[in-house]
């Protein structure tokens, strides 16, 4: 079996966990996390066990004066807006990577550009970042023919900015397209897709080449675990799953592999990668080689309120 490296928890993630169980040892139970603290079943499930209720919309949470957490993926500006008319203990875990994607938004608006976004529909990213800025001041592109059809106001003043988790060679192309048509269209000053998605799809390019099949541990709705899969179909490897859990190996999938790549995505802990390579070790006699692409050593600052250097 090859393990790919880096795998699992970026640093956006590993903080936002963080603030959650802080917030619980902090300010007891219940504390409140509106959607998914990030896209991985487990990780919700243990801090629900803690004491997290995790909530939909802000109108699902009591005047109790507990505090509620928006997620890694970020918010848009009319939900602290409502918390703070509510009066609400809010404490934002957006990644800091989604947020610098925010203020590059904000500042292409304010210099007078339509933004163009690329990213996916309805993903909580996507629609955070379009939601810092008012209604229709910003287009969202999904493939190349969504940026041979869209219109704009005026090309002179024109600026892309990408969701943070996409496959790095798909928003390539749809940026050299994006730019082709729009010889003047500005880009973000440094790359929007971050270092734990680029990391992971490089490494993933790394071990598909060598693996009969590859399996990537996350969650359905985890954008960066999907695309993983499909990078490993286009790296090489056709065969490519995405699981949750070691209990959905599909054992009839893996009949006459010999060489087993294995990954996960940036929501999913370290823990469910163990549980896999335990499970397939039970049925079959495992080798196990890591091919190491590069060392992250990324940390984000906690937020103040928590008390914590």
């Amino acid at each position: 079996m090859i393990l790919a490296a880096p795998r699992g928890f970026c640093a956006g993630v590993d903080r936002a966990i963080q603030i959650v169980e802080l917030a619980l040892q902090k300010y007891g139970a219940p504390v409140y996390v509106r959607h998914e603290i990030v896209h991985n079943r487990y990780v919700v499930d243990s801090l629900k066990e803690k004491g997290a209720v995790f909530v939909e919309e802000l109108d699902e949470i009591p005047q109790d004066g507990q505090p509620v957490i928006f997620s890694a993926h970020g918010v848009p500006k009319s939900v602290p807006e409502n918390a703070k008319k509510r009066e609400m203990f809010y404490i934002d875990a957006t990644c800091p990577l989604v947020s610098k994607v925010h203020r590059e938004a904000e500042r292409h608006h304010q210099d007078g550009d339509q933004v163009i976004l690329i990213g996916h529909a309805g993903h909580p990213e996507v629609i955070g970042t379009m939601g810092q800025l008012p209604e229709g001041a910003v287009i969202l592109v999904e493939t190349l023919e969504d940026v041979e059809k869209i219109a704009v106001k005026d090309q002179g003043h024109l600026a892309y900015c990408t969701q943070t988790t996409l496959s790095v060679d798909d928003t390539a192309a749809i940026v050299a397209t994006l730019q082709a048509r729009f010889p003047g269209i500005k880009g973000p000053r440094k790359e929007d897709i971050c270092y734990a998605t680029t990391n992971r799809q490089a490494a993933m390019k790394e071990i598909a080449a060598m693996s009969d099949a590859v399996i990537v541990i996350g969650a359905p709705n985890s954008s960066n675990s999907n695309r993983l899969v499909e990078v490993a179909r286009q790296s090489g490897c056709p065969k490519a799953m995405l699981i949750q859990r070691a209990v959905d190996i599909d054992w009839d999938w893996l009949e006459g592999v010999s060489r087993l790549g294995l990954s996960a995505g940036a929501s999913a802990p370290e823990r469910l990668v163990e549980e896999v390579v335990a499970l397939l070790r039970s049925r079959y006699e495992v080798t196990l080689e890591e091919t190491v692409l590069t060392e992250e050593n990324v940390t984000f600052k906690l937020p103040k309120v928590l008390n914590v250097a």
